[in-house]
Parts: C-alpha cells; structure tokens; sequence
C-alpha cells in the first residue's frame, strides 16, 4: 500500500480518490466517514462573495480552487456514476437598511479594487432577480461566478468513486505509527496495522487529537461551532444564494434550502441552541419573507476546523511520510480541489505547487521558535 489517509471528510475523500485515480493503492481510515462538518455544511462555492477584508492574499488562491470545480465534478462522476450535486448558482448579497447598504457599497469597493467580477444593484434590479426578497431590500451586489455543490450528494459520490477506484476504506478509528522519525504505518482499533510510508492526516478539527502523531506536528486545529438549518417547499422561492446580515439562504433548486450559518468558539459542544434557531430564521425571514412558510426538516450544528489564522494547513511535516491537510475553516469544500490536486501530486512524487506554500503547517512551527 502507498498511502493511508486519516479522516473520511471531504477533504480526506477526495484527497484518496484523486491518489487513487494516479494509480496509488491508498486507505481511509474514520469511523464514519463523511458525518463531520462535511456532513453538515452548505457547501457553498464562493470564493469572490466570501473575500475578507485582510485577506486579500488568499483570494487567489480560493478562485484557483474553485476554477478546478467543473473539471473536478466531470470526472468524479464520471468516475462515481452519480451527481455530486454541482449547481452553478451564482450569489446576491442584498441590504436591508441604511447601515447595511453603506456596508454592502464597502464591500463591493473592496471586490472592485481586486479586480474581482462583481456587479452592484438598485434595489429594483435586485428584486427582479429575485422576486420573492422583502420589498424593504434597498440594493444588491450580484456575484454570477459563486457555486455550490450539495454535501449530501458529493460526500456519497466521493465515497462510490473512492470504492470504484479499489480504496480501501476502514471504519474505524486510528493512531499513528511512527519509528525513529519516520511514519511506518497506521493502527486501527482492532489492532490491525496498514503499514505504508506515507499518511494523510485530514481528520478535521480532530487532526489534534490523533494518537501517536509526535508533539511537535499536532496541528493547532480548533472546533469552529456552526448551527445550520434545512428546510424544504417550493422550488421557485429563490434561485440564487442570498446573503445579507449575518444569514445565508441557500437552494437547491428542488425545493430544498439551506439557512446558515452561526460562527461560535464553543469547542467540541454540537448542542443546536433554540436562540440561534430563532436568529437565523428571524435574520432570513427579514431577507425572504416566505421563508417562514416551508418545511423545517433539519436543525445541526458541525464543528468546522479552525486555524490560528483562519487559513488551511497543507505540506509536509517535521516527521518523515506526514502530510498535514487539515485547518480548511469554512472553505472545505470551496479549496477540496485544489488541497487534493497537491495532496495526490506529492504522494506520486511531485514537489509542493508554489500557490500552496502559503498553507504550509511550518508558518506556526517558526512562530513558536522565533516566540521562543
């Protein structure tokens, strides 16, 4: 065997199924794989929508990956034999109110400044693209190029496609093995041992917590809580994602939609909370009034893995044959591709691509030593 993956998220998924589709025999190890944050997130594609003030430096990259995307789904499904559920939906950030609206132009100057494709919107325009936004919308940013994909079909496509390709996958958690500095395999609860020379640890907010990973590569991953709501009614209610406030409201195009998402610092709690339930359904009733009239199906919480700066860990180790590829934040499945890309090439031999050294784990290690 080549390789072992720790972590069955969308991460840990496609980084095994792309290892696999260059011809490496490859593992996964979780013990239910795809019932994390992968299980619970939206699975928005926006890399120009979601640009941060001060972190102009990862744009590119974040654009990067999601420009991987139609590729990426072609042949994943093609490999799967089923939809990953990939729309090309497009995003309408709208303001309800004065504050908002001098937000929404901030926002817009800051995309425009980056040379990013962003149009603004009278608050007419707005609502003829979307006719079922409260009419106290004053003006929109439209961003044409956000996609999504939806978690509960891509997590089972990368799961056929990985099975498809011979990945061997196991239930069950595990530890590392690790002799004299270099990885020598992994161990599963049954005290089975996959005896390989490189391993993947992608196991999300849990990366920290592996056993037999040495101290100084635990990747200083945190759960970042996110409550999230389901619902379900009539296809046509929107056709894009509407951002506004601190709300997202996402469709699927059948009648599914997504509300999210809160952003809470309460480690590895997954409790959903009454008051966050009424937030988000008051901030997205305040957007898409007819929203207080579908379906309520599901109410979660997923716990994303957060990094000191908010940005993926993906490289090399200081231990021999140990890939970190954790960290991804809220843009797990937007950077899926490219972290894979990089990931898969490394393990068949290829050296680290130039766009991914910003990730790479060593930025905290020579913190901590200049610190020292």
């Amino acid at each position: 065997m080549d390789a072992a993956v720790i972590g069955g998220g969308v991460i840990g998924l496609s980084v095994a199924w792309r290892a696999a589709r260059a011809g490496l025999n490859v593992a996964v190890v979780d013990p239910d794989p795809g019932s994390g944050a992968s299980h619970f997130a939206a699975g928005m594609i926006a890399p120009v929508g979601e640009a941060e003030f001060g972190e102009e430096a990862v744009v590119a990259l974040n654009r990067d990956s999601a420009a991987r995307y139609p590729s990426f789904i072609a042949e994943l499904e093609l490999d799967a034999g089923r939809s990953a559920g990939y729309r090309q939906t497009g995003t309408l950030h709208v303001a309800v109110d004065g504050d908002e609206q001098i937000a929404l132009e901030r926002e817009f100057r800051f995309r425009q400044q980056l040379g990013l494709p962003v149009e603004r919107l009278t608050s007419r325009q707005t609502r003829e693209l979307e006719p079922g936004l409260a009419p106290s919308v004053r003006g929109g940013m439209l961003v044409q190029t956000d996609h999504q994909v939806d978690p509960r079909a891509m997590v089972p496509t990368l799961l056929q496609a990985c099975s498809r390709l011979g990945v061997q996958i196991h239930r069950s958690r595990a530890s590392l093995l690790v002799d004299r500095g270099r990885v020598t395999g992994v161990a599963l609860e049954s005290g089975e041992r996959l005896e390989v020379p490189k391993v993947v640890l992608a196991a999300g907010c849990w990366s920290g917590n592996v056993p037999g990973v040495p101290h100084d590569d635990i990747p200083p991953v945190r759960p970042v809580k996110g409550q999230i709501l389901r619902l379900r009614g009539v296809p046509e209610l929107i056709a894009r994602t509407i951002r506004g406030g601190s709300v997202y409201i996402l469709p699927r195009g059948d009648g599914r939609v997504v509300i999210g998402g809160t952003v809470e610092e309460r480690g590895f709690d997954t409790a959903v909370i009454a008051g966050a339930v009424y937030e988000l359904l008051r901030e997205a009733r305040a957007l898409v009034p007819d929203v207080a009239e579908l379906e309520l199906v599901e109410a979660s919480a997923g716990l994303r893995p957060g990094s000191p700066d908010n940005m993926p860990m993906v490289g090399d180790s200081t231990t021999g044959g140990l890939i970190v590829a954790t960290g991804h934040y809220r843009n797990g499945y937007l950077l899926a591709p490219a972290t894979a890309d990089a990931v898969s090439g490394v393990l068949a031999g290829a050296p680290w691509p130039e766009a991914t050294r910003p990730w790479a784990p060593s930025r905290f290690r020579r913190t901590a030593e200049v610190g020292a």
